[in-house]
C-alpha cells in the first residue's frame, strides 16, 4: 500500500505536485553547492579575505550542511517533513539575502553558515516525501530520475550562472539568486504537500546524540579542511581528529544504550544497501566535487580564463549530467541500481583520469572537453541509483533519516574530498606559482579523484545485493497519477 502520511489531497495536488516541489528544493541545494567556486576571487577582493580567509566561504556551508543533516532528517520524520522543510526554506532564503548584503567576511561566513542549517532542514525533509510518495516500481524510477536529472543541472548549471553573474552583474547574485527560487519553493511546498500527522509525542528527543553527531562530524570536517594551515601530522590536526573520533564513538553508544528515541537507528547501517550507497556516495561526492573545483581552477589560471568564459565551459559538463541521468531512468527498465552504480562510477573514473592528463600548454576544446563530457555522463548515470538504492525497502517513519544520511555522506565526502586533494595540489605545487607547477597539482589531485571512483566501484561490487529485482519486471499502469508530468 503506498504512503499517503505526506501525499497532498486537494484538487489541485498530486504526485507531480510533490515531485516539482522536491525538485525546485533540490535544485536550490545544489545550485549552491556550486554557484560560488567561480566567484570566490571576486569575493575576496570584494570584502578583503585573506587566501585562507576565502575557502570558509565553502567550508561554512559544507560544516553546518553536513554536520546538520542527520538532525535534519530526524527532525522531519519526528515533527512533519512539510513543516520543517517550509522552516528550512524560510532560514535559506533569509540567509541567502543577508549574505548579498555582507559588507565583512565575518558576515558573510554567518550568512553561508545558516544557509548551511536550511538546507540541513530541507534536503532529507524533501527527499522523504519524495520516498514516501513514490514507494517503488516504475513510477518511482522516473521520479528518482527527474530527481537526478534536477540535482545534477542545479550543481552543473551553478557553475555556469556564477561565472555569468560574477562578470557581467556582481558576485552578491550569487546569494540574491537563491531568493526569489526559495519562494517559489515555499508556495510550491504549500501547494504539493500536507502537513501530515501531528508531532509525536511520549519520548523525549535525542539531543543529546544531535549533539555528539554535529559535533563529530564538524571537527571531523574541521580537521581534515584546515590541513593547509596545519599539516597532517601537526599537533592541532591530530587533536581535531582524534577528540573528533572520539564524539562519534560517544555517539554510537549513547545512540545503543541511552537514548530513547535514537537519532538514527543503529539497525538502519546494517541494511547491506543503506551502508553500502552511503559508502559509495561519500566517494561519489569527493571525487566530483573535487573534479569540479580543480577544472575550475585549472581554466581560470592556468588557461587564464574569465569567470564568465569559465562558466560557459562547463555547460557541456551540465548538459552531461542531465543525459547521464535520463539515460539511468531508460536503462534502468533493464538493469539493476547496481549494475548502473558499476557503470556509472566506472565510466566516471576514466573521464576524470583523462581529465589528469591536462597540461599547461592546453585548450578547453582538447584537455578538457571530451573528458568532462565522458565523466559527467557517469556521474549523471550513479545520481538516481544511489538515492533510490539507499532509500528503498527503508520503513516509512525512517525515511528522513535514511535521506539526511545520504545527503550527510554526500557533503561530508566532498569536504573530506576537497580538503585532501586540496592539500596534493597544494604540496604538488608549493614550490612555484607557475602555470605548471599550479597544472602538476591540479593533474595529480584530478587522477587521485579517479582513484576514488575506482573505490566506490568496489563497493557497489562488494556490499550491494546483484540480485534485486528491476523495476521491468513490473506492470505499468499508465492511468495513474504517478506517471504525470511533474509539472501538471
Amino acid at each position: 500500500m503506498r504512503q499517503t502520511e505526506n501525499l497532498p489531497r486537494d484538487a489541485g495536488a498530486g504526485p507531480g505536485l510533490t515531485l516539482a516541489t522536491v525538485a525546485v528544493v533540490q535544485f536550490m541545494v545544489s545550485l549552491d553547492l556550486s554557484v560560488v567556486n567561480v566567484a570566490l576571487e571576486r569575493i575576496a577582493a570584494g570584502l578583503q579575505f585573506s587566501d585562507v580567509g576565502a575557502t570558509w566561504v565553502i567550508n561554512a556551508y559544507a560544516l553546518s550542511f553536513g554536520g546538520l543533516l542527520l538532525l535534519g532528517g530526524k527532525a522531519g520524520d519526528r515533527y512533519g517533513r512539510r513543516r520543517v522543510l517550509l522552516a528550512g526554506l524560510a532560514v535559506f532564503g533569509l540567509a541567502s539575502l543577508a549574505g548579498g548584503f555582507a559588507q565583512a567576511p565575518g558576515q558573510l561566513v554567518a550568512a553561508r553558515a545558516l544557509q548551511g542549517i536550511g538546507a540541513a532542514a530541507m534536503a532529507p525533509a524533501a527527499l522523504a516525501l519524495l520516498s514516501a510518495t513514490f514507494p517503488a516500481g516504475r513510477a518511482r524510477l522516473r521520479a528518482f530520475g527527474v530527481w537526478s536529472a534536477v540535482n545534477a543541472a542545479g550543481g552543473a548549471f551553478g557553475v555556469v550562472i556564477g561565472g555569468l553573474l560574477t562578470e557581467y552583474v556582481s558576485w552578491r547574485y550569487v546569494m540574491f539568486i537563491n531568493v526569489p527560487i526559495a519562494a517559489g519553493a515555499v508556495a510550491l511546498t504549500c501547494r504539493g504537500t500536507t502537513a501530515g500527522p501531528p508531532p509525536l509525542r511520549g519520548r523525549r528527543p535525542d539531543v543529546l546524540g544531535a549533539v555528539l553527531a554535529t559535533a563529530g562530524i564538524t571537527l571531523l570536517v574541521l580537521g581534515v579542511v584546515r590541513t593547509d594551515q596545519h599539516p597532517w601530522r601537526s599537533t592541532a590536526t591530530v587533536a581535531t581528529l582524534a577528540i573528533a573520533a572520539a564524539l562519534l564513538g560517544a555517539f554510537l553508544h549513547v545512540e545503543r544504550k541511552v537514548a530513547e528515541d535514537p537519532l538514527i537507528r543503529l539497525g538502519l547501517l546494517a541494511n547491506r544497501s543503506v551502508a553500502g550507497a552511503n559508502a559509495y556516495n561519500l566517494l561519489l561526492g569527493a571525487a566530483m566535487v573535487s573534479a569540479v573545483y580543480f577544472v575550475s581552477l585549472y581554466l581560470q589560471r592556468v588557461l587564464g580564463n574569465g569567470p564568465a568564459e569559465t562558466g560557459l565551459e562547463f555547460l557541456p559538463f551540465a548538459l552531461g549530467l542531465i543525459a547521464g541521468s535520463v539515460l539511468a531512468v531508460k536503462l534502468g527498465y533493464r538493469l539493476a541500481p547496481r549494475t548502473l552504480l558499476i557503470i556509472g562510477g566506472s565510466v566516471t573514473a576514466v573521464g576524470l583520469v583523462w581529465l589528469g592528463q591536462i597540461s599547461p600548454e592546453g585548450r578547453f576544446v582538447t584537455d578538457v572537453l571530451a573528458p568532462s563530457i565522458l565523466a559527467s555522463v557517469g556521474f549523471g548515470l550513479c545520481l538516481g541509483p544511489v538515492v533510490s538504492t539507499a532509500t528503498l525497502g527503508v520503513a516509512a517513519h525512517e525515511t528522513g533519516t535514511a535521506s539526511g544520511l545520504l545527503n550527510s555522506s554526500r557533503q561530508i565526502g566532498a569536504s573530506l574530498g576537497l580538503a585532501a586533494l586540496g592539500t596534493v595540489a597544494h604540496d604538488v605545487s608549493s614550490h612555484s606559482s607557475t602555470a605548471a607547477a599550479l597544472n602538476n597539482g591540479y593533474a595529480q589531485s584530478l587522477t587521485l579523484a579517479a582513484t576514488l571512483l575506482a573505490g566506490a566501484v568496489v563497493i557497489a561490487l562488494a556490499v550491494l545485493r546483484p540480485d534485486g529485482p528491476t523495476p521491468s519486471r513490473e506492470p505499468i499502469d499508465r492511468t495513474t497519477p504517478a506517471f504525470r508530468s511533474p509539472v501538471e
